[in-house]
């Protein structure tokens, strides 16, 4: 009876802590994500920039956002955003998608880029939080 209970309470102390890092590293991301502000908005009212919505982002095929004019590097990738993908295109975007429009340096620092995934990929293609 111990034995489970102990069981039990590690259990959901492990959710209790592992709910709380996803929350924090969105809430990182989130300030990570003032690099990204000067071309693209996320969040309910986005409209297209320089760059296109993020909303919706993880599981969207690269190049679909209606309304914005994306290179034909980037509509022809073949991509489908997941957090992997992501990571890989963060780094440094012109080598995962060579000609893409995109004119940013990369993120290199994995911890940070993990924190933006976090971020980006909790909002909806609504712009709702999820």
């Amino acid at each position: 009876m111990k034995t489970s209970t102990l069981s039990a309470l590690i259990v959901v102390t492990s959710l209790a802590t592992a709910t709380g890092a996803l929350a924090q590293d969105a809430a990182a991301g989130k300030s990570s994500f003032n690099k990204c502000l000067a071309c693209h908005a996320i969040g309910e009212g986005a409209k297209n920039k320089v760059g296109p919505v993020l909303n919706g982002l993880d599981g969207r095929h690269s190049g679909s956002v209606e309304g914005y004019s994306y290179s034909d590097a980037n509509k022809n990738s073949g991509i489908t955003w997941g957090k992997d993908v992501f990571l890989e295109y963060i780094k440094e975007p012109k080598a995962k998608i060579p000609g893409t429009k995109m004119v940013f340096a990369g993120i290199k620092n994995e911890k940070e880029a993990n924190d933006l995934w976090a971020y980006v990929s909790s909002f909806d293609k609504d712009g709702k939080t999820k």
